[in-house]
């Protein structure tokens, strides 16, 4: 990613702000509640902004979130500590190639009392889902999961079974490695919110790591002095739908988007197929929430860019040419928003 997006994308999650957030909201309103929790997250996901940022975003725009990254990068630990100030419940997945798709649906359970068969829900019926390493698991167990993210219900038999209105999933992959995995299709992909690269954190915060590790394994964890209500996030999504689009950068949204699907000059060589109407739908959310976050009551075009490469990184397909010349997703997206006037 070019450093002056990658500048716009997290100049507002920078920890010494959230800890003022954290030290002087009133949390009282729905917005001060959650950029007081994201405060409380960023001091617990140290070196990780972007990614605390992105499960906020996840939660106010009700969609789904696929995150990438090396081992050890608190990819898990993120999802845990936002189900510990979230109201629900949270239940990990561990996908490997043995799992059947029952096993994270549900099965029919035999009564012999009645002699009847009784539907016992599976782990995707909680609030938080953490979808570990989702690429381990073989397509029918993928296909599951992500029929019940898309469609929020599950169906057994002829009955079906709706799931809670609070829903979300993190699913997460292993970049490094490839064997034994299964590769999400691209139709698939295109069910996830946003795609989210987490890399290595820096010096200053790798120290700060060790510290919390060493005041947590002195029993010295802090406790969280916030609590995300269902009631709240449901009535922040209400908020940020009513924020103030103006006609320019809705337009402006459009554009980028027919950008992928009817690309000139290089990105016609690079780009085989582009963002779907899910792409449009996903970027005019994600670039509302970045709004609302800020405390804005409309959305300008720095909102649509600071989410862009999240919103597209894996809903464009690169063409042959693009893979021989290590082309990637994101120097897509950024010709992308050179070419696209900004209004």
């Amino acid at each position: 990613m070019p450093s002056d997006q990658k500048c716009r994308l997290v100049k507002n999650t920078d920890r010494s702000e959230l800890r003022d957030i954290m030290n002087t909201a009133e949390v009282t309103s729905p917005h001060a509640i959650m950029r007081h929790a994201q405060a409380w997250l960023a001091g617990r996901i140290i070196g990780q902004e972007d990614l605390v940022q992105r499960l906020i975003m996840a939660l106010l725009c009700d969609g789904h979130l696929l995150v990438e990254g090396a081992p050890g990068l608190a990819k898990t630990r993120a999802i845990k500590e936002l189900s510990d100030i979230v109201e629900g419940d949270f239940q990990r997945i561990q996908f490997t190639p043995d799992l059947l798709p029952s096993d994270v649906t549900g099965t029919e359970i035999y009564r012999p009392e009645n002699a009847s068969f009784t539907f016992q829900p599976g782990p995707i019926f909680h609030n938080l889902i953490l979808a570990d390493e989702i690429n381990r698991a073989p397509a029918k167990v993928q296909s599951a999961l992500l029929e019940a993210m898309a469609e929020r219900q599950v169906s057994f038999g002829r009955e079906t079974f709706a799931l809670p209105q609070l829903f979300l999933v993190m699913a997460t992959q292993n970049p490094i490695e490839q064997e034994g995995t299964y590769a999400l299709p691209e139709a698939q992909l295109d069910r996830f919110l946003m795609h989210v690269m987490v890399g290595y954190p820096n010096r200053d915060a790798e120290r700060e790591i060790l510290n919390l590790v060493r005041n947590e394994s002195a029993n010295q964890t802090t406790h969280a002095d916030v609590t995300i209500s269902q009631a709240h996030i449901f009535a922040a999504q209400q908020e940020i739908l009513g924020l103030h689009m103006a006609e320019p950068v809705e337009r402006y949204i459009v554009e980028l988007i027919m950008a992928t699907r009817q690309p000139q000059h290089e990105l016609a060589s690079w780009i085989e197929y582009g963002a779907s109407p899910r792409g449009t739908i996903a970027l005019d959310r994600c670039a509302r929430a970045q709004a609302w976050l800020e405390g804005r009551d409309f959305v300008s075009p720095d909102d649509v860019q600071a989410v862009i490469f999240d919103v597209l990184r894996h809903r464009l397909i690169l063409s042959f040419d693009a893979d021989a010349q290590g082309i990637s997703s994101d120097q897509v997206i950024a010709q992308l928003l050179d070419q696209v006037a900004v209004p």
